[in-house]
């Protein structure tokens, strides 16, 4: 199966390692992975800030960097949520209304697409510790994905998943959001983190790197015993070699 892996453009820039163990778990599950290096944004910082004429032109040129009948991937339910439904205000009815539309649904967030499609959920990861699973905005609300992150989850060896309060809850990142209203912002991290530590966790897991850049940094800014982790890093650490899959 032929597989474009799609790399947002702030994955690709402070996260990298990121979107190589995304390749190395498509890989595992016998993928062929293609990445088309020429890919940027798919938009949305100008999305959400109200430019939607320059999102619109980034957007064409996503439509353009892919193809129609691959399935497209990536480690972001953020952007997978912009793809999915921001791109129908931008390009409906519009002269690329069908690209758009087979793009959509064509793409997917890699947990989605590694439950749901590939039907995998094992794949010999083992992390010693406790961690609480962080629910997404985009990840919940825009691309339906709550159970398949927990089940490939609690698949890997050693880890404890326990769940936090109001997991559902957002992290006060919000893109500009953070920018622009920067108590308000920190302060819901800050609810995120307190509810994580208050089940002993050590690890906070999600599909967004968005989401734990911006609790890592309330967690390094106040010297808590934290860590996050993107659900592929957990999903490609501590491979067990002679394990059969």
């Amino acid at each position: 199966m032929k597989i474009e892996l799609f790399i947002p453009c702030f994955i690709d820039q402070l996260y990298p390692e990121t979107a190589f163990n995304t390749i190395k778990l498509l890989e595992k599950c016998g993928c062929e992975v293609y990445y088309n290096s020429a890919q940027t944004c798919c938009g949305q910082p100008a999305y959400n800030a109200g430019y939607w004429e320059q999102a619109k032109e980034t957007g064409i040129k996503f439509l353009n960097d892919f193809s129609e009948t691959d399935y497209i991937v990536a480690p972001s339910a953020s952007c997978v949520g912009m793809v999915k439904n921001g791109f129908n205000d931008l390009f409906t009815n519009t002269t690329v209304h069908n690209k758009c539309r087979n793009v959509q649904g064509n793409i997917f967030e890699l947990s989605d697409f590694l439950v749901n499609v590939l039907k995998r959920d094992y794949f010999g990861a083992e992390l010693e510790g406790k961690a609480v699973y962080h629910d997404s905005c985009s990840g919940l609300r825009e691309c339906k994905i709550k159970e398949e992150p927990r089940q490939l989850l609690s698949k890997v060896h050693g880890l404890e998943m326990v769940e936090m309060k109001d997991t559902d809850m957002c992290c006060g990142f919000g893109g500009t959001f953070a920018v622009k209203f920067d108590a308000i912002s920190s302060a819901m991290a800050e609810q995120k983190v307190n509810n994580a530590l208050e089940q002993g966790a050590e690890y906070v897991i999600s599909t967004d790197l968005s989401c734990l850049m911006h609790l890592q940094g309330y967690i390094d800014k106040n010297n808590i015993s934290l860590k996050t982790m993107h659900l592929a890093d957990v999903l490609a650490s501590g491979w067990l070699e002679s394990t059969e899959y």
